[in-house]
């Protein structure tokens, strides 16, 4: 089997446990490319990340496709990738592109507001949504009042702090007040490199069946 099957059987697996097999979810990936990530970008961890995420999307999605992001105080959004184009797909789609905009400093909420723009606006639909969020510390404060307004909507945000940063705003974004539904769970990774795929996916799939329960009794999912 190749890796990429190997990586679905684990999430199927996963999902089995979990209660989850038949869910549909659309699935994103919101990768930093702020300055303190040229390293992760350049030895070839993103792209190992984009695989292994995209095997969640292989098992959520209805057609397979993981939607992506990259963010510094700008953002792309990318063509999203699939299990026949993935070999490649940060050279070619990231680092290749002259007009992405990389390694500057970070800016969440812009990104943010471009996730709920393109599920609620320009692609409404009741299936609900897991983005997940890969950053190496210094969000910025105005990320929780953009966390908080986006709780109305069936978006779910996995965010996973790597490196040894203290993500002092991440952290604070699992728990914060004021929202008609926790919408998001965060977790630090001290090196994604090390960790194993069934931890990995146990880790990113922990808080999303408690919130789509909780969002479907006060009617944000269907």
């Amino acid at each position: 089997m190749s890796t990429i099957d190997l990586r679905k059987k684990t999430v199927g697996l996963l999902l089995e446990k979990k209660k989850l097999s038949g869910i549909v979810a659309r699935v994103g990936l919101v990768l930093d490319i702020t300055g303190s990530m040229r390293k992760l970008y350049n030895n070839g961890t993103v792209q190992e990340v984009v695989e292994r995420i995209l095997a969640i999307a292989c098992k959520f999605d209805d057609n397979g496709e993981l939607d992506v992001w990259v963010y510094d105080h700008e953002f792309s959004r990318l063509p999203s990738v699939t299990e026949r184009d993935f070999a490649g797909y940060v050279q070619s789609r990231i680092l290749g592109d002259p007009s992405i905009h990389k390694f500057g400093r970070n800016n969440e909420p812009l990104v943010m507001e471009d996730i709920v723009r393109k599920y609620t606006k320009e692609e409404p639909d009741s299936t609900p949504v897991f983005i997940i969020f890969i950053n190496d510390g210094g969000v910025v404060n105005p990320t929780k009042k953009t966390l908080t307004e986006a709780a109305v909507h069936p978006i779910f945000w996995q965010f996973v702090g790597i490196g040894d940063s203290d993500f002092e705003v991440l952290s604070q974004l699992d728990t914060l007040p004021g929202r008609v539904v926790d919408n998001a769970n965060f977790f630090p990774i001290a090196d994604i490199t090390t960790i194993t795929d069934e931890e990995l996916y146990d880790k990113l799939l922990n808080e999303f069946p408690l919130w789509l329960k909780e969002a479907k009794a006060i009617g944000i999912l269907r």
